[in-house]
């Protein structure tokens, strides 16, 4: 079983966990070594690979040197078929370094699948380094510092200030500059650090990192570099006429996975003996086919000892022409899966439904399930970390409302930018960006919105990792969506009972990138040409030098199929005939009656409203007004908190005379139906209602008392 989430747990069973899970570990540990002693026992009779399992400069399943410490590894690199898994020969706690050139949206994406998949069957602590673009490292650090696993590790480097090192080599590699990035890493990595795992984004790993660190050991004095040999005949020159590669040792090696002697490459002078080995080979070969693959091989071709031979099950390469299938008699023996055609899971092969499934499997599987501790092992804590568990532990469990304040505290993983995204500011500084959040059953509104608002549009959505997934095909099926990349689409991972309403609505607002946002719902669609007359509005209405919140009013249909008003004019018929309401008419008219829909009939400039109780209209402000308050989770209350907290900051609210916006009819969501159901719930949030009035005094002083008055006179 997995262990509890570290901070979800009593300290008391924290204890008791760790104890049981602890004696569980040594009797594991007898096991194996009993394990281990019967097979160094049998190891003379170990299998045979099928004929034809081996070809190359040597078998795929040996090392090139098998020494003398090696003994109870012999059996395993004689063949490769491995009858029994094997404990990796590192120290129980030693911190494993792994490398990553990361750059853009959809290689941000293809990161966290590979990092799943280590953090699943890891034991071991992890260091990350990942050489990244300003748009991964945002999506990356934001990614990583959410996610709190313990006993991780991630450093980040701009990728930026070693272009220059590369920049001058020809490449037509799809990857471009980035795909030469590793040639740079005894220089981009700190000085200190010895050795490193350098991984391909479109890995996926099916074992213990470990166990691929173990074979640094096996190194002789003189090897720096650690690969697969290519499983292509790319090297060989015959794929088609005219076929001409870069100069390598036979096949070549593919450097999807290398193990990198990082110590030894300085000590040898590796960046000049690359740059050397470059120039002189782009004199005949004038670009780069395969980018740091191709310089890797012309450099391997002159200096062969320096290589160590991996078994070919450490990057099972599943690329166009590929001669994968040779490298084992069985599935269960791969160790790391290598995507590295560009048709990536469209790729053929006769197990590729296997392989497909288990790059699926890490690619929907719930990440907050890699939150657990490593037992036996110190965990370094960071300040995140400590601050949250002292928060948790001055929570009450007795308390009626335990799981609503539980809520407040808890820490989604956010992945931003989960799709390509692209702004270019305008110059007036008006610009304007749609905020909203939503989960999978407001999809559906998506195509519609994007028709109706053609300004950015920063959208947060509460999904799991599978539903993520969900939406990632539906927009990149969808006509309308995949064209609009002024689109942010934010990630908030599910966690807890209820819908973090505010904490999505305030990913989505931090993540606008316009001067002013027009903080909306999902479910309405704006008027036609809405984006441009709020943006006139915030030059009329001086929003640059003042406080103002301005008001669109809403309004709604009870019908699934509307043709939509294109006028102030048209609404207005529409409403006298009761094809359309003014929004919550017949279930809460004191949420947006202080709009006073009666003078905004006749209105032809913006006028301005006071603050009433339970007022929540949507608003357009500057991107830095006060953010959601958190503790309102789920229904109720999470808009009106908002309003009450810009009033009591004296905006003013200014309702815009030739603006609307309509909601759409939907089922309920699930959280109004444990609101209408549940007395416990209707009490918790009454009382989260008192605890945020009593805040605000504390913070508005004086001012902040006409919100309790009203409140009593409700």
């Amino acid at each position: 079983p997995l262990p509890l989430h570290p901070l979800l747990a009593t300290p008391e069973a924290r204890v008791l966990e760790r104890a049981v899970l602890e004696s569980r570990v040594r009797e594991m540990e007898e096991e194996n070594r009993q394990i281990r002693l019967q097979l160094s026992q049998l190891q003379g009779t170990a299998g045979q690979p099928a004929d034809g399992g081996n070809y190359g400069n040597a078998a795929w399943g040996a090392s090139a040197d098998t020494g003398p410490e090696d003994v109870e590894n012999t059996a395993e690199e004689r063949a490769n078929h491995t009858e029994c898994p094997r404990s990796p020969t590192v120290l129980k706690c030693e911190l494993i370094h792994v490398a990553c050139v990361c750059a853009g949206h959809n290689a941000s994406r293809d990161v966290v699948t590979l990092v799943k998949s280590i953090l699943f069957h890891r034991k071991n602590p992890l260091h990350f380094h990942f050489i990244t673009d300003a748009v991964a490292n945002q999506i990356l650090s934001s990614l990583f510092q959410s996610w709190m696993v313990p006993s991780v590790q991630v450093s980040f480097y701009d990728a930026d200030e070693l272009k220059s090192e590369v920049s001058w080599i020809p490449n037509k590699h799809y990857s471009g500059i980035y795909g030469l990035m590793k040639l740079t890493l005894t220089k981009a990595l700190p000085s200190d650090l010895t050795k490193v795992i350098v991984l391909d984004t479109d890995i996926t790993f099916a074992t213990d990192i470990a166990e691929l660190w173990a074979i640094f050991r096996k190194f002789t004095d003189k090897q720096v570099i650690g690969l697969v040999e290519n499983q292509s005949d790319w090297y060989l020159g015959n794929l088609w006429k005219n076929h001409k590669p870069w100069p390598a040792l036979g096949r070549g090696f593919n450097t999807g996975v290398i193990l990198l002697y990082l110590e030894r490459l300085r000590r040898i002078g590796w960046e000049q003996m690359w740059r050397l080995t470059a120039e002189r080979e782009l004199m005949s070969m004038l670009s780069t086919s395969l980018a740091d693959q191709d310089i890797f091989n012309a450099f391997i071709k002159q200096n062969p000892v320096l290589v160590h031979q991996l078994p070919c099950f450490w990057n099972v390469q599943l690329s166009d022409h590929t001669r994968s299938e040779q490298c084992y008699t069985e599935v269960s023996d791969l160790k790391v899966i290598h995507w590295n055609s560009p048709k990536k899971l469209r790729v053929k092969n006769k197990h590729v439904e296997f392989f497909r499934n288990l790059y699926l499997t890490f690619l929907e599987y719930d990440g907050n399930l890699l939150r657990r501790e490593l037992f036996g092992c110190p965990s370094h804590a960071t300040s995140e970390s400590v601050q949250l568990q002292g928060a948790l532990e001055e929570l009450d469990e007795d308390d009626q409302c335990y799981d609503f304040r539980r809520e407040r505290i808890t820490v989604h993983r956010v992945h931003l930018y989960f799709l390509q995204y692209e702004y270019t500011p305008t110059g007036d500084d008006t610009d304007v960006t749609l905020v909203a959040q939503l989960s999978m059953d407001r999809l559906q509104m998506l195509e519609a919105i994007c028709k109706h608002w053609e300004g950015p549009i920063s959208l947060a959505l509460y999904m799991s990792d599978a539903e993520a997934q969900q939406f990632l095909r539906y927009a990149q099926a969808s006509e309308v969506l995949k064209n609009r990349k002024n689109v942010g689409y934010h990630i908030v991972y599910k966690e807890g009972q209820f819908y973090p309403v505010n904490l999505v609505r305030n990913v989505a607002l931090r993540n606008a990138n316009t001067p002013y946002v027009f903080l909306a719902d999902v479910d309405f669609l704006p008027m036609y040409g809405l984006y441009d007359y709020l943006r006139k509005s915030v030059v009329q209405l001086d929003m640059a030098h003042t406080k103002k919140a301005l008001v669109v009013p809403a309004f709604e249909t009870l019908r699934y199929r509307l043709s939509f008003p294109k006028s102030k004019a048209e609404l207005l018929s529409m409403l006298d005939i009761g094809t359309l309401y003014t929004f919550r008419y017949h279930v809460w008219t004191k949420g947006h009656a202080p709009t006073n829909y009666a003078k905004w009939r006749t209105a032809t400039t913006p006028y301005k409203v006071e603050w009433e109780a339970d007022f929540e209209p949507y608003v357009v402000v500057k991107r830095d007004c006060p953010e959601y308050d958190q503790r309102f989770v789920g229904f109720g209350w999470n808009k009106v908190s908002h309003i009450m907290e810009l009033d009591a900051q004296e905006y003013d609210l200014m309702v815009l005379p030739n603006a609307f916006m309509i909601h759409m009819p939907h089922a309920p969501s699930f959280d109004i139906s444990k609101f209408r159901s549940s007395p416990g719930y209707r009490y918790c949030l009454q009382t989260l209602k008192e605890e945020f009035h009593q805040d605000l005094s504390r913070k508005y002083g004086a001012a902040a008392l006409k919100y309790l008055t009203a409140q009593r006179n409700i």
